[in-house]
């Protein structure tokens, strides 16, 4: 007999994973892929939404032919900020935009200045200024007024998780979590988009808002299948901690960005929150979750390799590495901060990276030092009010024993528990169309998880 399975697209900005789960959400079967990026008209390099495309309907189908597997549901996991614009006939009209591209100036400038300029709307939505598209809600501002004989044949603008959805439903929707992740769309006070979208007639190209648990019933090739409407990953992320840890916490997903989320809020961002860069996603509920990001696993990518051409190593060998005590105390005896961020700037950082160290595993120490204090950082931004003493970290860096035990050790007053790496995203997505429900068990059975506790300081 065929086994029940959920079938999950995980979609990152490098990997793309694809899952099965079992009614239990035990992983039973993944695959992972990535493609080339291109080019916009532009030059601004983009996903290859048709390579994309192309891979989920093959993965898909094949599965369907499986003599092992019997799909019962499908739900989609994606990066946010990212819109795909359709015509009337379902047609993509431009790229899918980078949420990096920066925009014209002159409109950014005009959008903030008709509708921003005070900070309240930055405070309402839970999203940080910013001239590019990382809040995507700007991106239907630029379109109509940079390429207006696009906007003009614009009949839907659709989430990249809700564009997945399309893609296997046909049927064009709007779905909350996509929606209230730093777009600048969303007023969490009034909870309706903000006035600036229907001043500008933007809520005509935005489908039906749904709930994110809603599913579909669909015939697709033949078979009855489940649909889910797709979630945004950090989001997803989160969601399997909420349902089955019931005291208070901070999650801190790691990857190319590293999302710190404090789902334990029940009101919007204060004036002294938006200084402090804090900025909102949006739990299945409708309920604000404060954040701070920081493009850790960016910036990380990219000292690594100037350290690894200026030592003459492998590219690989960072992954190597273990925390190493004496270095750490080597380096904190007389510390001073090294490295010149490419990602982002921040009031520590030099005029140009200093290279102290003859040794790359002296130099990695310390550029992982001034990384995880970034974290910190960004970690009590979000819990500072509140007595919040649990942490759970996941994605990419919980591989990283240099990242872990340092923040162990900076943030000793906490619990730190890391969780599986390559299911947080998927397997809420998983869940998000599930009647099942958790319990405090469920992280222990299914994430791995692993408690880790401060090194001593002699």
């Amino acid at each position: 007999m065929k086994q029940k399975v959920t079938a999950v697209f995980d979609i990152g900005k490098t990997n793309k994973k694809f899952f099965l789960f079992d009614k239990e959400f035990k992983e039973v079967h993944k695959e992972y892929t990535h493609f080339d990026e291109i080019f916009d008209e532009d030059g601004h390099a983009t996903e290859d939404l048709n390579a994309l495309q192309n891979w989920l309907k093959d993965v898909f189908n094949k599965i369907l032919k499986s003599d092992k597997y019997n799909v019962k549901a499908i739900n989609f996991s994606t990066y946010g900020a990212s819109f795909v614009h359709l015509d009337e006939n379902g047609e993509v009209l431009t790229p899918l935009y980078n949420y990096t591209k920066e925009i014209d100036s002159d409109i950014a400038t005009q959008f903030y200045n008709t509708y921003g300029d005070d900070l309240e709307l930055v405070r309402t939505s839970g999203s940080s200024i910013s001239p590019g598209l990382l809040n995507s809600g700007l991106q239907l501002y630029w379109i109509k007024y940079a390429k207006p004989e696009v906007f003009k044949k614009i009949k839907y603008s659709l989430h990249l998780p809700q564009y997945l959805s399309y893609i296997f439903s046909g049927i064009p929707l709007s779905e909350y979590t996509s929606i209230g992740c730093h777009t600048a769309l969303w007023n969490y006070e009034t909870k309706d988009y903000q006035d600036w979208v229907y001043k500008e007639k933007i809520n005509n190209i935005l489908p039906q808002i749904v709930s994110t648990e809603t599913s579909l019933n669909i015939n697709y090739n033949g078979k009855r299948i489940k649909i889910g409407v797709g979630i945004h990953d950090s989001s997803s992320a989160l969601l399997p901690y909420v349902r089955s840890v019931k005291k208070p916490f901070v999650l801190v997903s790691t990857g190319t960005w590293s999302i710190a989320l404090n789902p334990f809020v029940d009101k919007p961002l204060t004036k002294d929150d938006v200084v402090s860069d804090c900025i909102n996603y949006m739990r299945i509920n409708g309920k604000p979750v404060k954040s701070s990001r920081l493009f850790l696993g960016n910036e990380y990518k990219i000292q690594i390799k100037k350290l690894s051409e200026r030592f003459g190593v492998d590219k690989d060998y960072h992954k190597t590495i273990q925390f190493n005590y004496n270095a750490y105390f080597e380096i904190i005896k007389d510390f001073h901060y090294a490295f010149k961020w490419e990602s982002f700037s921040h009031h520590t950082m030099p005029e140009k990276t200093n290279y102290y160290y003859n040794d790359f595993d002296q130099a990695y120490h310390h550029l992982m030092i001034e990384l995880v204090q970034l974290q910190v950082e960004s970690i009590k931004r979000i819990s500072k009010t509140q007595d919040i003493d649990r942490l759970y970290v996941d994605g990419g860096f919980t591989d990283n024993d240099v990242y872990i035990k340092l923040l162990s050790h900076y943030l000793r007053g906490m619990k730190l528990r890391t969780t599986k790496a390559s299911l947080g995203s998927a397997l809420g997505a998983a869940i998000a169309i599930s009647d099942t429900k958790l319990n405090s068990k469920f992280l222990r059975k299914n994430y791995a998880l692993k408690k880790h506790v401060p090194f001593i300081v002699s």
